[in-house]
């Protein structure tokens, strides 16, 4: 069954930022790989085989909150990466929700993200931006963790 994660309209925004970014963007991408490539490893359909509650789901229902968040704030931030983040987190769905319950939980916890930071922030601003790095290593992290850590 594909569960579609939703999300609230997107506010409105002002005019984004006009600085050079090349560099930053550049570096951020470099990140998101990175944390694509754990997340498609960490979510392999061969640990989507039970309902139980699973030694790991509180790190992967953190790791879907994060993706909710740098959903949310690479698209404000003029990211233009469309559903990336998104499709991130149907992949995970597809592995783990093994159960309408679970599948919900996972979705409640990428909705959780994209809604704590889209009433937070309504501008690109440094502190955003700063956000973004935070999430996208803390993501990489966990990923990388749970990758090295379940069979």
């Amino acid at each position: 069954m594909n569960v579609a994660v939703q999300t609230p309209a997107q506010p409105a925004r002002s005019a984004r930022p006009s600085r050079p970014r090349r560099a930053h963007t550049l570096a951020l991408h470099a990140g998101s790989l990175a944390l694509i490539a754990a997340v498609t490893l960490a979510a392999s359909p061969a640990r989507a085989a039970s309902t139980e509650g699973k030694p790991y789901d509180d790190r992967l229902f953190r790791l879907s909150e994060i993706l909710g968040a740098v959903h949310y704030l690479r698209e404000l931030c003029g990211a233009d990466e469309g559903q990336l983040w998104r499709d991130r987190m149907a992949e995970i769905l597809k592995a783990e929700g093994s159960s309408a319950l679970r599948r919900a939980r996972l979705t409640r916890s990428f909705n959780k993200g994209y809604r704590s930071y889209s009433r937070t922030y309504n501008t690109c601003s440094p502190s955003a931006q700063s956000a973004i790095n935070r999430f996208l290593t803390e993501g990489a992290q966990i990923a990388d963790g749970l990758v090295k850590s379940v069979p």
